[in-house]
């Protein structure tokens, strides 16, 4: 089974968001969806700078199996990248949701997250895949 933080919002293409304390809105995927895709191998994350809708494609994450759209959970600009992953992408599948974030938003509205799925129902969207 797949761990689910419950402080996280989720959504059905298997981002992860966690507002932070400044305001802010740190971005990744799931261990559900690290797990599916296998060994990460690359990763490619948006530029800062730019400003994403909800749902927009936001980069490309890419394992030994299957290559995968990263979306915009929430609308904002993105202000920040995990450069880590550029030389170390396989970090997203040793801790997806600490070190192995993708970006940081600050987001145009956090009311948006309240769009997202909680970790209960996204468990549950993921066993019904």
């Amino acid at each position: 089974m797949s761990l689910t933080p419950s402080e996280l919002k989720y959504a059905s293409s298997h981002e992860w968001a966690r507002l932070e304390e400044d305001g802010t809105v740190t971005i990744g995927i799931s261990d559900h969806a690290q797990h599916a895709l296998g060994d990460v191998v690359f990763v490619e994350l948006p530029d800062v700078g730019i400003t994403l809708a909800a749902g927009d494609e936001a980069g490309v994450v890419e394992s030994v199996k299957a290559a995968s759209d990263i979306y915009a959970p929430v609308s904002g600009e993105v202000i920040a990248i995990n450069e880590q992953l550029e030389d170390e992408p396989e970090t997203v599948n040793a801790d997806p949701y600490n070190d192995g974030w993708f970006f940081k938003l600050q987001p145009s509205d956090t009311s948006e997250l309240e769009a997202l799925l909680c970790a209960e129902d996204y468990q549950q969207h993921c066993d019904e895949e």
